[in-house]
């Protein structure tokens, strides 16, 4: 096995799972794009092994602290690991995220179930060189009527792939959908949002609709209409529920329409109907803000700690005296702190003063890695605006 030696104080050594091109020391042997390496420090200590790819600004990505080749059984292992986990969490493995990339020690693999069917994503040249093996592991334990690829992410271009997707084993159904606590959502395997759904929110979901019965609610950036379904159905006295894209809309009307949910739709760039809204002069009792990622890199952190902060401004302005603020951030680029400092900031500029009712995160089958911060992407707030003091 070829090996690369890691530089001191790499990020290595502090329990990240990412080698960068600058953190490598040395090459010994001849490591191919693609191939499992071992990572040693300066004295040749091992340090465990790793997938490699010198094409990618992430080099190589530690997937075991052991001597380990990724052959059949090790997919097996790793796939059935991962269901364990969830299955003692309590998730549903037919409405899940049942491989999470380093969280479940498969660098760059993902694997999201809705039903029967399965949607994988292979990010990284090395597992996408043994996709057959995942694609054979998934078959043996879960017996899906289909697997699907969805490795249309432009991610794949740091890895020199191409994106593609398309149908990898089975029968694709005509129409697919799923529900959850009452909550009906279409899934468009091949050309929905992600892969299909925004799993990571389906605890949030129902988290935010308890504090929905008898209050008017906003839901902003609302997509198929997850937190607009639920707080419905928890009795709010009236929804409304905004996106900019006229086909999300669409397809949460539609699943509002089937799980009777009673929910007013409007397509609108969520930033402008919000202004507009607080001009006319309305009001709501709870206000929901989860919008997609407003950056995808470090560059362009100053404008979208801009782009929370106006959003907070607005919704804030819109909620009476008790109301409620649920806002989420997607953004890994922008910290919890980053995040929450756009809130108080605006607190601070419309004279509101805000109690926390509760602080949200990812679903559980989005696990949590300590050391890799990146594994930590979703962070949300409840908060109360209290009556002047």
């Amino acid at each position: 096995m070829s090996a690369l030696v890691i530089a001191p104080r790499a990020r290595l050594f502090h329990g990240h799972v990412w080698v960068y091109a600058t953190e490598i020391k040395a090459r010994l042997g001849d490591p191919k794009p693609g191939d499992v390496v071992s990572l040693l420090d300066a004295r040749s200590k091992h340090l465990g092994s790793a997938i490699y790819n010198p094409h990618s600004q992430i080099s190589a990505r530690l997937f075991s602290y052991r001597r380990q080749d990724l052959d059949a059984d090790f997919f097996r292992r790793r796939v059935q690991r991962a269901m364990n986990l969830r299955q003692q969490a309590g998730v549903d493995l037919k409405l899940c995220r049942l491989i999470n990339s380093e969280g479940d020690g498969l660098p760059g693999v993902i694997v999201d179930a809705y039903g029967d069917c399965l949607v994988l994503q292979t990010l990284t040249l090395a597992m996408d060189q043994r996709k057959g093996l995942l694609v054979e592991a998934l078959r043996e334990l879960l017996a899906p009527r289909c697997i699907v690829e969805r490795n249309d992410s432009n991610r794949r271009r740091s890895e020199g792939m191409e994106p593609v997707k398309g149908l990898l084993w089975g029968e694709l159904p005509t129409e697919l959908e799923v529900s959850h606590r009452g909550s009906v959502f279409g899934v468009d395997l091949l050309d929905g949002q992600k892969t299909g759904l925004y799993l990571d929110q389906l605890e949030n979901y129902q988290r935010v609709a308890s504090l929905a019965k008898g209050r008017r609610v906003l839901d902003c950036f609302c997509n198929q209409g997850g937190f607009a379904q639920a707080c419905a159905l928890a009795g709010a006295a009236s929804v409304t529920a905004v996106d900019v894209s006229e086909d999300a809309i669409a397809r949460a009307r539609i699943n509002a329409q089937k799980s009777g949910a009673a929910v007013e739709f409007a397509a609108a760039n969520c930033f402008d109907d919000l202004k507009a809204r607080e001009v006319a002069g309305q009001r709501f009792d709870l206000i929901i803000l989860d919008p997609p990622s407003f950056t995808k890199s470090k560059a362009a952190l100053k404008d979208a700690l801009r782009g929370y902060k106006e959003i907070h401004l607005r919704a804030l302005k819109m909620l009476e005296p008790g109301g409620i603020l649920a806002t989420f951030s997607c953004s890994h680029h922008v910290s919890r702190g980053e995040f929450h400092a756009s809130l108080e900031d605006a607190a601070v500029d419309v004279r509101r003063t805000l109690r926390r009712l509760a602080v949200y995160g990812q679903s559980p089958d989005h696990p949590v890695i300590a050391t890799i911060p990146e594994s930590e992407y979703l962070v949300g707030y409840a908060y109360e605006v209290l009556a002047s003091w």
